[in-house]
């Protein structure tokens, strides 16, 4: 690599993540969520705004002829799961399991259920891409309605400081189960595009090996990763507590893809496993790797993000109000309906049901995916990714709005954990 070559990769990444915390301050200051100003950096940056300037549409392709902003991203997406992770330890707590199997089952379920039978009468050809038919679109459209994103919720936690508390391990609960069904209809999706002929042994095999790394993603992994912890011989925790942390992350990521795994779901265990209950061992390191991941690589991520998003090529302004009101009307009565099942009444509903309702990052892949395999048009991907930003957008801010009201997230969370949530509320956001 020459040193031309590498100052054009560097001032790319120098755009990104200056622009992304720039204008991420700048919605903070707003009251807005500060991942939704990371995204519209990209967005500025892409063909729509400033990518029509040539240095800079040219500096950005060159950045990523080896694959430089690819692995950037990933890279920030796996870090912000591994820290999520690692913050929502007692995710599935026996006090808990009640609330989160409603929310996932009647939550998750019967929007799906209802874009399956639906589906049928709501596609259009001007949804359908060159490889697409009708069932791969039902289920794009399916996945579509029912999935809630785990890495731009987290990314909302943590901008809001409640990434402790128990409204946020429900919420991030029902994310991470609904991922084994986001990623296996994707790929029943994709292996259903064109001429591909569906696989079932494929697909049982990948179902299966997914189920069968989460059920010991949260046992025998962490009580074996604890042991490791402690062991006498493990000299990289004890002089390079940081590195550790990163080997486990990385070692996760590795049988996850021999596994074919999601990484991302991966990367979240190892955080869930890498730590516990007392936190004493790794809580600097995690410290120190949440500061550079949130202060570089994550922001960078969310701005890619919105650089993927290309405004021209495919907008229909018709079809993305249709999708979002049917798709949040739907999700927010399942979700409401599933909190009353599980317990929870009045403002309790109304919280869950709209930070459900953000389609955030599973969105963004799901577009992105469908697109790449030519199931969608552009149109519809466009749709797709404007509904998972539109939505978190308002998750974010209803939830800022919450809290600066000094309201319960939910009725049942203790006293202290209140007092906590809004005092930090007003501390510096990340």
């Amino acid at each position: 690599m020459s040193d031309s070559d590498l100052s054009s990769i560097l001032f790319a990444l120098l755009l990104l993540a200056g622009l992304s915390q720039l204008l991420g301050y700048f919605f903070v200051k707003l009251r807005q969520p500060k991942v939704i100003g990371e995204i519209l950096a990209g967005v500025v940056l892409g063909p729509a705004l400033l990518g029509r300037i040539p240095f800079i549409a040219h500096t950005l392709q060159n950045a990523d002829k080896g694959h430089i902003l690819t692995f950037i991203y990933w890279l920030g997406l796996l870090l912000l799961m591994f820290l999520s992770g690692a913050e929502v330890r007692q995710l599935f707590s026996r006090d808990e399991r009640r609330e989160v199997g409603w929310l996932t089952i009647v939550g998750t379920g019967l929007p799906f259920l209802l874009a399956l039978v639906m589906g049928p009468r709501l596609i259009r050809p001007s949804l359908a891409g060159p490889h697409g038919n009708t069932i791969s679109l039902i289920i794009v459209l399916a996945v579509g309605v029912a999935v809630t994103s785990v890495p731009v919720v987290s990314k909302i936690f943590t901008d809001l400081k409640i990434l402790h508390t128990r409204f946020a391990r429900l919420v991030l609960g029902v994310a991470v189960l609904e991922d084994i069904v986001l990623w296996l209809a994707l790929a029943v999706a994709t292996a259903m595009a064109g001429k591909t002929a569906l696989n079932l042994r494929q697909m049982s095999f990948h179902l299966i090996a997914t189920a069968v790394f989460f059920a010991l993603g949260l046992t025998l992994l962490p009580r074996a990763i604890k042991r490791i912890n402690k062991a006498p011989a493990n000299v990289l925790a004890k002089h390079s507590p940081v590195g550790y942390a990163l080997a486990v992350l990385l070692g996760y990521c590795v049988i996850a893809g021999a596994l074919n795994v999601s990484l991302v779901f991966a990367a979240f265990l190892a955080g869930f496993a890498v730590v516990h209950k007392k936190r004493r061992l790794f809580a600097d390191a995690l410290d120190a790797i949440g500061k550079v991941s949130f202060a570089f690589f994550i922001p960078v991520y969310f701005a890619i993000v919105g650089l993927k998003l290309d405004l021209i090529r495919g907008f229909s302004w018709k079809m993305v109000a249709a999708f979002i009101l049917g798709s949040c009307i739907i999700k927010i009565l399942s979700v409401s309906l599933a909190g009353r099942l599980a317990g929870f009444r009045g403002l309790d509903l109304i919280n869950l049901a709209i930070t459900t309702n953000a389609r955030g990052g599973p969105g963004i892949v799901l577009a992105s995916v469908a697109f790449d395999a030519g199931i969608i048009s552009a149109k519809f991907y466009t749709t797709l990714v404007l509904a998972a930003v539109l939505t978190s957008q308002l998750a974010g801010a209803w939830l800022d709005y919450i809290l600066r009201k000094g309201l319960p997230l939910l009725s049942s969370t203790s006293e202290s954990e209140q007092q906590t949530a809004s005092i930090e509320d007003h501390a510096p956001v990340v």
